[in-house]
């Protein structure tokens, strides 16, 4: 594994095996009113829109392209991507300090659009939840720590592998189209992980995915408090 840089090098030292994953309903955006309503208050009245907006994209996207995916499509599948991609990307950087006076927090998509600001950790793992809400495979799917070499600090993107031991295509909110991994020399990798399984930057495998990131199970607590409300 290459060595992490600056603020993110103790998130590798919180990589620990714990109890078992929380398990979500199905349906991530499925919103109640008791949350529409929670973030109105929590945040601005404009908040709740962008929820429904986000929740519309899904639903009108399980017709067409998120059928095609299912069926491995590359089109469709192309096109789910660039869509997911683009619109979280429209979100607003601010980093984590300034938004929510920690070092490092990774918050829900509620609490992203509901803010209306996220960091790089934030944009992967939205448009992680949402592919996933979508039926897209979790094999193909890898939440990625890199080195950003231009910039000299952790970055975080979504890899999406059209075939398991298939070249990725990098979803990353600094360059907003989808490119090979071999086009992002920028980026070098530290580690990845999804539900399943967690590999270092040498390809070696972890069984027990994300559950082995105590961030990342934090998140999942507060995904099923969102689902409660």
């Amino acid at each position: 594994m290459f060595a992490p840089h600056h603020r993110h090098r103790h998130l590798i030292a919180a990589l620990m095996i714990v109890c078992a994953t929380p398990t979500l309903a199905a349906g991530l955006v499925n919103f109640s009113q008791n949350l529409l309503d929670y973030v109105a208050r929590q945040y601005t009245s404009d908040a709740p829109k962008r929820l429904l907006i986000w929740q519309k994209l899904l639903n009108d996207m399980r017709g067409a392209e998120a059928i095609g995916a299912k069926q491995q499509e590359p089109k469709a599948e192309s096109l789910t991507l660039r869509k997911i991609n683009t619109f979280f990307n429209q979100v607003p950087y601010i980093s984590d300090l300034r938004h929510w006076r920690q070092e490092d927090y990774w918050a829900t998509p509620v609490e992203m659009l509901g803010s209306y600001g996220g960091d790089c950790e934030d944009y992967s793992i939205a448009k992680y939840l949402s592919l996933k809400d979508l039926g897209l495979p979790i094999d193909r799917l890898r939440i990625t720590y890199v080195r950003a070499k231009e910039l000299n600090e952790s970055h975080m993107v979504l890899a999406y592998y059209p075939t398991p031991d298939g070249e990725p295509l990098i979803m990353d909110n600094l360059i907003p189209e989808l490119r090979p991994a071999s086009q992002r020399p920028d980026l070098e990798p530290v580690y990845s992980f999804n539900d399943d399984d967690l590999w270092t930057a040498a390809g070696v495998a972890r069984k027990g995915g994300a559950s082995n990131v105590r961030l990342w199970r934090e998140l999942l607590e507060k995904l099923a408090r969102e689902q409660r409300m």
